[in-house]
């Protein structure tokens, strides 16, 4: 019977320490396949990263969103999965 709970307990364990890192090694594998586009929706200067995270993935279907400082004007760079994209768009 104690071998018993404890096979149990260590599955337990187990299947919650798959959950919490199979997450973490999809999001390493998704980030290491993102291209960067300037946003085809936003105007003006980007202040607002958060903002600019809602506009890229709201209209424009982005993994994220998110400003930078570029030639010396903050604009709002969209982030998407590259193997969806043109080959003329920046790998990150």
């Amino acid at each position: 019977m104690a071998n018993t709970l404890r096979s149990v307990q260590f599955f337990a364990i187990f299947v919650v320490f798959i959950l919490i890192a199979s997450p973490e090694m999809m999001m390493t594998r998704v980030e290491a396949n993102l291209c960067e586009k300037a946003s085809q929706t936003w105007t003006g200067k980007c202040g607002n990263t958060g903002h600019c995270d809602n506009k890229c993935r709201g209209w424009e279907r982005a993994s994220h969103g998110a400003c930078h400082k570029r030639h010396k004007n903050w604009k709002c760079f969209c982030y998407f999965d590259c193997s969806k994209m043109n080959t003329t768009d920046h790998k990150v």
